[in-house]
């Protein structure tokens, strides 16, 4: 409620002596509203809490997977998932991690694009027209891929069986849509068993189950049996055992829990887990979906872009050695 009184009053115009009056009386005001974020310099390093300087490592491979829908309780502590928590205990877990917004569609973009672009439904045809990390990747001469669950065959738009392209955000980039061989390298999940085979694992890889494997239709028992299946592949892998490292969020919760001036889509789970970070290590730091993004952007020097760019988001740097 005042969040949302705050924002009344910054709304009206003109700023008159009794709305100044009720802005002094609002304690807390600055600090519950959405501030336009402040710019943030590109960097290599990161600080952390401790205020240190931990330079991100330079990853093999970084690989991005997102599941759907549940809270931080749904999942860690939780005996629906066993399998999810034994790798929070092995590697690293993010105590204090938050959705961008609801509902899905708009944090798979801040995932990729640094924003939400003012897109508050799961729409299939409200494109986007902006640089993504895809033209990041490619100016910075890193390979990439993303792989769907149940997606029929590369660049095929649309929705079809459990496969949702409210779930692919590659697609609603115009520079990615329209572009053939761009579009071509968002391919179904099965080619991911070929490339891991043949040593043939893009730099970066993105990852999407499908509705009941994510969790979005099924449960949390689901989509932790599912990870427990698929992803030895990636850890027995090459690819990650040179350096490389798994990312595995939940693009929303069901709360408006949020941090850092632009989340407020829930307090959801985000596991790091790598050979190059700290063994069993929890952070307590408060990291969003633009934190995420900073993080592939700062380890591979690629620039900022728009919410990552932002002083008020931090990258993952204290979960590594």
């Amino acid at each position: 409620m005042m969040r949302q009184l705050c924002r009344w009053v910054m709304q009206q115009k003109p700023i008159t002596l009794s709305t100044m009056v009720l802005l002094a009386l609002l304690a807390g005001c600055a600090s519950g509203a959405q501030p336009t974020p402040s710019a943030r310099q590109p960097t290599s390093s990161a600080a952390t809490s401790a205020g240190a300087s931990v330079a991100l490592p330079n990853f093999s491979h970084i690989f991005v997977i997102v599941m759907e829908n549940k809270e931080y309780g749904d999942v860690i502590g939780h005996s629906a998932a066993p399998y999810i928590n034994s790798l929070a205990r092995q590697y690293g877990l993010a105590a204090n991690y938050f959705a961008a917004t609801h509902p899905s569609l708009p944090n798979y973009l801040e995932l990729l694009g640094g924003s939400t672009f003012g897109i508050s439904s799961d729409c299939t045809d409200c494109f986007v027209n902006a640089t993504n990390l895809v033209d990041q990747l490619e100016t910075g001469h890193k390979s990439w891929k993303a792989y769907m669950e149940d997606m029929p065959a590369p660049c095929s738009l649309g929705s079809t069986g459990d496969y949702a392209m409210k779930h692919n955000p590659f697609a609603y980039f115009d520079d990615i849509r329209q572009n053939p061989a761009r579009c071509n390298q968002i391919v179904p999940l099965t080619a991911l068993n070929h490339d891991l085979a043949g040593n043939a694992v893009p730099d970066f890889v993105w990852i999407t189950p499908n509705l009941c494997h994510d969790m979005h239709d099924c449960g949390v028992s689901d989509g932790d049996a599912w990870l427990q299946g698929f992803l030895p592949q990636i850890l027995t892998s090459a690819a990650w055992k040179s350096q490389g490292v798994i990312f595995i969020t939940w693009d929303e919760g069901s709360s408006d829990a949020g941090c850092c001036q632009i989340a407020q889509g829930g307090h959801v789970p985000l596991l790091v887990i790598s050979p190059l970070g700290k063994p069993g290590f929890t952070s307590s730091v408060s990291y969003d979906h633009a934190s995420l993004l900073l993080t592939i952007e700062d380890a591979w020097h690629l620039g900022v872009m728009r919410d990552s760019g932002c002083a008020c988001t931090a990258p993952l740097a204290d979960f590594f050695i």
